[in-house]
């Protein structure tokens, strides 16, 4: 088929036909909603971005985009005043563009405004959208069912290397007065952007599958802005802390700070220093249990040993009093047997009048019977002793 001269276009009247008509479209700038897949501050102070929309995880429509250096250092600062943080790859924004079309650079969107409080809005309607679905399907409360040891040892902290917070959480921990010691493993990760989420999970999937257990593991992020600390609004990172089969601990930003990750997690607060403490209370609170009842033993003992005491020395005392007693009465009876031994001595008794008769072989004689004339007999006196021969023997009737 063959095409005749005024049936066809050269690409620069095509070019200039298609910028006219996107001038006509577009006479003055309009509001667009859009990502940044991409951002450039180049040397000279342009700055130019890939702005980019997706549907179902598929890209729909791709843009170029770029803010001159007459307006990117103002544009940037009223973002960066609002949000507490830059511009950055992975952020949706709603941006006033003049929209234009170059017969040599083609379509190009100048951003002249970027709207900060819709980056913000977005990013709390998401959160807000994050804690509904957590809460159906029922995982916001499954790291609360987990325990911790009574004394956990061994930490897994995700962080990132460099971070101050890290810093601070080992020198709390590990120069405590009480001499306390833990093993600490560092599990370094990308601790905000857009590939964040992905870098912490990748953590905690390698801290709860380890091959000696960890007793809890710790995320620690020091403090940031809001857009840079919202990617621990992420679902997909809130659903893996609570799915986590072990206890996870959460310090992540400001005190003002409470994002979705420490809601889902097993304990959070403010500060790493403030973590660091918790694990050594942990040991403070059973150093001081056993110190108790240390002291409750010693004081019962005590109590016991003393009581013991007592009663030794009450019947040690009783004993006494019993063997006195007893030594008493023997030294009486004794007293008693001497006074009677005393009046029974023979001498004693011819004292008083009486004399002792004895025959030949010295027995006494307390009878005449069986005496005969001319028997051999002594009788004792007190002063002396007579030996007298029997002259003749009376009896009685």
């Amino acid at each position: 088929m063959s095409i005749l001269p005024g049936q066809y276009l050269d690409l620069l009247t095509l070019q200039e036909m298609t910028a006219e008509a996107v001038s006509l479209a577009f006479p003055e700038s309009v509001w667009v909603k859009a990502e940044i897949a991409s951002i450039s501050v180049k040397s000279n102070g342009h700055c130019y971005l890939e702005l980019s929309q997706g549907e179902n995880g598929a890209v729909v429509a791709k843009a170029r985009a770029a803010i001159w250096r007459s307006r990117y250092s103002q544009v940037a600062r009223d973002f960066c005043d609002a949000t507490g943080s830059t511009l950055a790859a992975g952020m949706e924004i709603l941006a006033l563009v003049k929209v234009s079309y170059n017969e040599v650079w083609g379509f190009l969107l100048t951003i002249e405004d970027i709207n900060a409080s819709f980056t913000l809005g977005k990013a709390e309607q998401q959160r807000r959208e994050t804690i509904e679905r957590l809460e159906k399907e029922g995982l916001m409360d499954l790291q609360k069912e987990l325990c911790l040891p009574l004394l956990p040892y061994r930490l897994a902290v995700i962080s990132a290397a460099t971070a101050a917070g890290l810093g601070d959480f080992r020198k709390h921990l590990n120069q405590n007065p009480y001499g306390f010691r833990f093993e600490v493993v560092l599990l370094e990760a990308t601790m905000q952007g857009e590939n964040a989420p992905a870098s912490i999970i990748e953590a905690l999937t390698i801290a709860e599958n380890a091959a000696e257990p960890f007793d809890a593991i710790l995320i620690l992020r020091g403090g940031g802005s809001d857009l840079d600390l919202a990617c621990f609004d992420d679902y997909d990172l809130a659903a893996t802390i609570a799915r986590c089969t072990v206890p996870v601990f959460t310090a992540i930003g400001h005190e003002r700070d409470y994002h979705v990750a420490d809601m889902v997690a097993n304990t959070f607060v403010k500060t790493p220093t403030a973590l660091a403490d918790l694990f050594l209370d942990c040991y403070i609170s059973e150093d001081q249990r056993i110190s108790t009842l240390e002291a409750a033993l010693k004081t019962a003992f005590t109590a016991r040993v003393t009581g013991m005491e007592l009663r030794l020395q009450a019947a040690l005392t009783a004993v006494k009093t019993a063997a006195l007693g007893r030594l008493a009465n023997e030294e009486a009876h004794l007293g008693l047997l001497e006074v009677k031994i005393a009046s029974s001595d023979p001498s004693e008794i011819l004292k008083k009048g009486y004399s002792l008769v004895t025959d030949a072989a010295g027995v006494k004689m307390t009878s005449a019977k069986g005496t005969r004339k001319g028997d051999k007999i002594s009788v004792a006196f007190p002063d002396g002793r007579l030996h007298c021969t029997v002259d003749s023997v009376e009896k009685r009737p």
